[in-house]
């Protein structure tokens, strides 16, 4: 029998490399915080240029919230000062109308009569244009507070609490009082 020999081969597995030395180590440590450092620099300059961007943006913001402010301001303003404008155009007739009125001469009482009922009717039409509605209660409504103004409680044959007559007309602004209507009422039987 034939053995076959076999030579003692070396072992074929990785050849081990011996352990770093210490420059090798403090190299390789060293290169690693390089990385690092750069990577970290990298990153502080990105959050640099988003806060740079976000503090632009806040900047502008700011300044359009002050100019929205500022135009409201105005807008505001303007609406006080010529807010009258229309109601006081609406009024312009009736000035016409007084100064035709008092443009004549020698007029007749009955001139002055039509004259002044016109002149009425032109200015009441014009406070009714600007939701101003006058508050002239009938005899015997019910007296209501929030538009009336009690001048005196009267004696009379109509329920307690109804209006016996009107003084003097009251006035609304869409629904708010501007003046009530000055009444006398009915006290209880």
């Amino acid at each position: 029998m034939h053995t076959q020999h076999q030579e003692p081969t070396a072992d074929m597995s990785e050849p081990s490399h011996p352990a770093p030395s210490p420059e090798e180590t403090e190299a390789a440590m060293a290169a690693n915080a390089a990385d690092e450092l750069a990577r970290l620099q990298a990153e502080l300059a990105e959050l640099k240029a988003k806060s740079a961007e976000l503090a632009d943006q806040y900047l502008r913001a700011k300044a359009e919230a002050e100019n929205t402010r500022r135009r409201a301001e105005e807008e505001v303003a303007k609406a006080r000062k010529f807010g009258i404008e229309g109601f006081a155009e609406s009024l312009l007739p009736v000035c016409d109308s007084l100064d035709a009125a008092l443009a004549i001469d020698n007029a007749t009482a009955e001139q002055l009569r039509e004259g002044t009922d016109a002149t009425l009717r032109q200015l009441l039409s014009a406070l009714e244009r600007n939701k101003v509605v006058v508050v002239h209660p009938e005899p015997g409504a019910k007296f209501d507070p929030h538009q009336h103004q009690a001048i005196s409680v009267v004696p009379s044959e109509q329920e307690a609490n109804t209006i016996v007559s009107v003084l003097q007309k009251g006035y609304l602004i869409f629904d708010r009082v501007l003046r009530p209507a000055l009444v006398t009422v009915a006290g209880p039987k």
